[in-house]
């Protein structure tokens, strides 16, 4: 097909697509995107700078192949170069090859096989993983697998909080031994589409494709493992798959939001599995950590922020890398649509409702704390502090033990907001609370009445 026909099919496209998404979005990005030519079974967009290559990229790339591929009647590919455009009113940009690239993580030779890896993010890879105190391990441990996998940590389960980079890791794995191992078959699936599969499949009598998919794997990758909960079909599913595998010495590397003796509604025999390798945890990252983290970011964009204002997102945003980036984002993205240099003060004008906004549909783990600590007529700081008499340290079990409960808070970052504790301490307040549930009806009552009152507290707030 020739590059004419390509360029048709791209205006049709764009007719399609601006149906699809809002005014907002189309005005933002899609106005930004031109035709710049073609290759076999291939498209070539430009972009004005690689913060819209990258944004592009995230939220609409699913949308263009799909689109493109019914137009042409076959699969395509898309490419995205960088061309910024230059107006009359404008200053001549900086051409792209001037602009410091970030790593050069578009090497890999993962982008030659795409059907070996199509659920793989190319950009996931270890190179780009900034290391810090609270991740060192579960870092080295990844590496360690990938260089041998089957042999080192077999299973491995790497847990923590949203946002921390676990999805991260475990796609790097996929793509360092595709990159590594010539002729592995690696899979990587969250756990929503490994249940979608079983239940497709097992609806069409074609189990043996399912069987097919999953078993005859040499590396299985399965993100988000708390979303099985309650699927008892699907864990049972999981349970022999995992001891096909597992006796043919196939890696396994598994991600949650928690722990394995947290994880709810799962069965016994597939958290022992879970158990039998190596767990890993991550914690939030430490400011050194988010500093790099966001100077990595600006490399990798080609942009460029004062370190004050880089300061004032690490020392704001407590929560994640994820929420960190969004911030730097939502920075590069108004200094990009306005064409204005980010001072400090636009940054704490436009951060303000991040860095204010509370998490989890609006009850914070300092509400949580306010009540119970108001129950018990302590104050907020007996809660956080190093006190360890019984009249602080049961309200404070109850506070943690009610923060998980409600909210979806990992047990790392509900530590952090108790006083900096580590996340066993949490774990260790919930155990002796649900045990203490069992021996003492009257407590019941009053965790249920504490959870009605900020739960009314968050409706009127």
């Amino acid at each position: 097909m020739n590059e004419w026909n390509y360029d048709i099919f791209w205006k049709e496209a764009l007719k399609q697509i601006r149906e699809k998404i809002s005014d907002i979005d189309n005005s933002m990005w899609f106005k930004n995107i031109g035709y710049h030519g073609s290759g076999k079974n291939k498209i070539i967009l430009s972009v004005p700078s690689a913060f819209y290559k990258e944004q592009v990229t995230q939220k609409f790339n699913s949308l263009i192949l799909s689109t493109m591929s019914e137009l042409t009647g076959s699969p395509i590919d898309i490419e995205f170069i960088v061309k910024q455009v230059t107006t009359k009113n404008e200053k001549k940009a900086e051409p792209e090859s001037k602009v410091k690239p970030g790593k050069p993580i578009q090497k890999s030779t993962v982008k030659d096989n795409p059907e070996k890896n199509s659920n793989l993010r190319r950009d996931y890879v270890f190179d780009n993983f900034v290391i810090g105190e609270s991740n060192t391990f579960a870092a080295n441990a990844c590496i360690a697998i990938s260089k041998n996998p089957g042999k080192a940590y077999n299973p491995c389960l790497i847990y923590g909080g949203v946002g921390l980079g676990k999805t991260h890791l475990i796609q790097s794995i996929g793509n360092y031994i595709l990159d590594n191992f010539k002729g592995m078959k690696v899979e990587y699936v969250t756990a929503e589409q490994f249940t979608n599969d079983f239940i497709r499949l097992l609806g069409e009598g074609e189990m043996y494709k399912f069987k097919n998919k999953y078993r005859k794997v040499d590396v299985l990758l399965i993100d988000d493992i708390h979303f099985l909960g309650k699927k008892m079909s699907t864990q049972e599913e999981l349970f022999h798959t995992f001891n096909a595998l597992y006796d043919y010495n196939k890696q396994m590397v598994f991600t949650s939001d928690r722990p394995v003796s947290e994880l709810k509604n799962l069965t016994d025999r597939l958290k022992s599995r879970f158990s039998r390798g190596l767990n890993v945890d991550l914690q939030p990252p430490r400011y050194e950590t988010k500093f790099a983290i966001l100077k990595q970011k600006l490399e990798t964009l080609g942009a460029n922020l004062d370190d004050e204002i880089l300061d004032l997102i690490c020392k704001n945003v407590t929560t994640n890398v994820r929420d960190l980036e969004a911030a730097l984002t939502k920075l590069i993205a108004y200094g990009e649509l306005l064409n204005k240099k980010i001072t400090i003060d636009i940054a704490k004008e436009q951060l303000k409702d991040d860095f204010s906004s509370p998490r989890h549909g609006n009850i914070t783990i300092d509400i949580i704390q306010k009540i119970v600590a108001d129950y018990f007529n302590l104050s907020q700081n007996d809660l956080r502090g190093k006190k360890r008499t019984k009249a602080i340290t049961f309200p404070r079990q109850i506070a943690m033990y009610i923060t998980r409960e409600i909210t979806e808070y990992s047990t790392t970052e509900v530590g952090v907001d108790f006083g900096g504790r580590d996340h066993t301490t949490v774990m260790h307040a919930c155990q002796r609370i649900e045990s203490k549930l069992k021996s003492d009806p009257s407590l019941e009552p009053i965790i249920q009445n504490l959870i009605r009152m900020i739960k009314e507290n968050r409706i009127n707030s």
